[in-house]
């Protein structure tokens, strides 16, 4: 996910499937709190801004689903395959909290935004829908040859989801992006290591 907010990598099982953690975001000091609710409140009185807070707040949804999702157990492929699926599940879930958020919205107060959500939550359902039908072929498969094609797929999946940039749909919209660089939210994703 290109707001540099995670780090997806691949773990050695016997195909190559794994994950590693995102970082959780640093815990907010009481002036950085002060400053936040200074900022809520100005959101607030500022429309473009209270629409760009709640879109970074969609956002960080799936990076702390990533942040916390279950490891791979490469010991045996039967043990890979049924961690794999639970990670696969935990991903679908992340990414269907997120889509909700983003389609919880409302309106974009200025031009281009709903159509920059439109295009993020069209990515956002093509990967769930890709996730969830490796997560489905985890769990009804047997055969160690169609196990690794799926969890293959499931690498591949995961490292989409990483090459995202959902916040370009922000920066995208010059009063989206002005907006959002007053948000703490926001500047907590951009800063974010990848």
């Amino acid at each position: 996910m290109r707001p540099r907010s995670t780090v997806i990598a691949a773990l050695a099982t016997g195909i190559g499937l794994g994950l590693a953690g995102c970082g959780q975001q640093p815990a907010v000091t009481s002036h950085a709190r002060q400053e936040g609710l200074a900022t809520v409140s100005a959101s607030a009185a500022d429309p473009a801004s209270a629409w760009a807070e709640g879109y970074c707040g969609a956002v960080s949804q799936l990076i702390r689903t990533l942040a916390t999702l279950p490891s791979v157990d490469p010991s045996t492929p039967a043990q890979a395959s049924r961690t794999s699926s639970e990670l696969m599940g935990s991903v679908v879930n992340g990414l269907n909290r997120t889509t909700a958020a983003l389609g919880n919205l409302g309106s974009s107060p200025v031009p281009g935004g709903d159509a920059s959500r439109t295009a993020a939550v069209a990515q956002l359902d093509d990967l769930r829908s890709r996730a969830d039908g490796v997560r489905q072929r985890l769990d009804s498969t047997t055969d160690s040859e169609t196990t690794k094609t799926a969890l293959r797929d499931a690498r591949t999946s995961l490292d989409d989801l990483d090459r995202l940039d959902l916040l370009r749909g922000l920066n995208d919209v010059p009063q989206l992006a002005a907006a959002s660089s007053r948000i703490p939210g926001c500047q907590e994703l951009v800063k974010q290591p990848r």
